[in-house]
């Protein structure tokens, strides 16, 4: 599919309240096809999302000591998740440590997943993607562990008020671009 057309198609889908705020844009070089071009995602006329760029005004992570880092990271811990560390020490570490140690396993875990995300989406193609969230359910794309289709997702006028508000535990856990657009989405509920 055409640049253009899944750019409309993109476009349709989008929730009324960010109509004409949020713009797919891409850019082509006419004389050299080899080179793909630049892709992203404009909000409010300022380019936000940018493909190819990790100097954009969301937090892009390096390494995993930078995730594990921030102050402005929140990972809650459930009940499994102690009972688990509590098993694999068999009882012999305290209650406030067995939290420590839950939420580091965590993180750890989460910052794998956050740099490989942030990585496959430097290399993605806009256009791949695109067409990827226009053919899957909208619950494929909100679950999904790429963050372009989770973006699309969150901006799509098929994700209800309710179902926006109710996500907000999950969005904790998603990397900062994907933040971004779910504050976005959610000051229009």
């Amino acid at each position: 599919m055409s640049w253009s057309k899944v750019k409309q198609n993109l476009e349709g889908f989008l929730c009324p309240a960010l109509y004409g705020r949020v713009e797919y844009r891409a850019t082509g070089y006419r004389y050299l096809p080899d080179k793909s071009g630049i892709c992203y995602i404009a909000v409010d006329k300022k380019n936000v999302l940018n493909m190819s760029d990790i100097t954009s005004s969301i937090r892009w992570y390096q390494t995993e000591q930078e995730i594990k880092n921030d102050p402005d990271l929140q990972i809650p811990i459930n009940h499994e998740e102690m009972e688990a560390v509590r098993k694999d020490t068999k009882g012999i570490v305290p209650e406030d440590r067995l939290i420590v140690i839950a939420r580091s396993r965590k993180i750890s875990e989460y910052a794998k997943e956050l740099l490989s995300a942030q990585a496959s989406l430097s290399r993605s193609n806009f256009v791949v993607a695109a067409n990827q969230f226009l053919s899957i359910s909208i619950e494929e794309s909100l679950e999904s562990k790429d963050i372009l289709l989770n973006i699309l997702a969150l901006v799509d006028r098929r994700v209800g008020k309710k179902r926006i508000v109710n996500m907000t535990e999950k969005m904790k856990l998603k990397h900062p671009a994907v933040q971004y657009f779910y504050e976005l989405r959610r000051s229009t509920v």
